[in-house]
């Protein structure tokens, strides 16, 4: 590949960075003081939602935060709530997805049908687990101290008023930073190819492999791909239904919670591969459809 080619690509990639970043930081900012104001209020609704927990967790965790996964992962160890909501929450919440889609011009319109599938899945899935495989020992207590820690290091609970700019500001650059090595890789992959087309097809686009390939993809504990999954259908690489496997298997920082504090092995690995199985038959459903 040619050096002028290299630099197009880099000069590409740099122009849509330059134009996303200040929505994202707008976008980020307006979640933080959300978080800020309403994090104490959401802590108690889950608590008091009985048996439509499985619904209010899915509904709030389709609220662009980076920290609600996390928090249900705790809950969900603590025995406070069921294996099904947890399951509610990981297939509804969609990490940096939301915020990059709103600040992506020709994307936006996909986040109401992202959000309300999401949400779909996560709630049929959600009973259907606390019918099927209810978990022992969910008690009724108290969420108590919450100390757990969200993404760049951030408080989830006792927000200090820095907290509002000095986080948005750490996490627009931190997300910023993989938007540019995502895309500037894409990019050179679509100019090697000779376009999107070629690529996507190389890919698996017209496959109904590729949304199980995304939903395997999306287990990975990092916020990165989201984003990668988001810049991939933004490019054309990646159908809609792969995107839609791939955001609801990807819990974010939650299920890796689960795995290193949760002292039941089996029911971590059922929890694992119950995203993963829901997630790729979800996006194989909505292939055909």
């Amino acid at each position: 590949m040619s050096g002028i080619v290299l630099m197009e690509c880099l000069f590409d990639t740099i122009a849509d960075l330059v134009f996303v970043m200040p929505l994202l930081f707008f976008t980020f900012i307006v979640i933080e003081f959300i978080e800020y104001f309403y994090f104490d209020k959401v802590l108690i609704f889950i608590e008091k939602s009985g048996k439509f927990a499985p619904l209010a967790g899915a509904l709030i965790a389709s609220f662009p935060q980076c920290g609600f996964s996390i928090i249900a992962s705790v809950l969900y160890v603590k025995g406070i709530i069921t294996r099904g909501t947890l399951l509610a929450v990981y297939l509804s919440t969609s990490d940096e997805a939301i915020p990059l889609l709103l600040s992506l011009p020709e994307q936006y319109k996909l986040v109401f049908p992202i959000i309300a599938i999401k949400i779909l899945i996560g709630v049929i899935a959600g009973y259907i687990f606390d019918f099927i495989l209810p978990k022992k020992n969910v008690i009724s207590s108290k969420i108590g101290e919450f100390s757990q820690k969200g993404c760049c290091n951030h408080r989830l609970k006792g927000h200090v008023i820095k907290d509002l700019f000095i986080h948005p500001i750490i996490h627009t650059l931190i997300i910023s930073l993989f938007i540019f090595l995502i895309t500037f890789i894409v990019n050179i992959s679509i100019a090697k190819c000779g376009s999107a087309e070629v690529l996507g097809g190389q890919m698996m686009k017209n496959s109904v492999f590729q949304p199980i390939i995304a939903a395997l993809f999306g287990l990975i504990p990092n916020c990165a791909i989201s984003v990668a999954l988001v810049m991939l259908y933004a490019k054309g690489v990646i159908a809609f239904c792969s995107i839609i496997a791939g955001l609801c298997s990807n819990a974010g920082l939650g299920m890796w919670i689960v795995i290193v504090k949760n002292k039941d092995v089996k029911d971590s690995l059922l929890l694992v591969l119950s995203l993963f199985l829901i997630s790729a038959l979800s996006g194989v459903i909505l292939y055909f459809i």
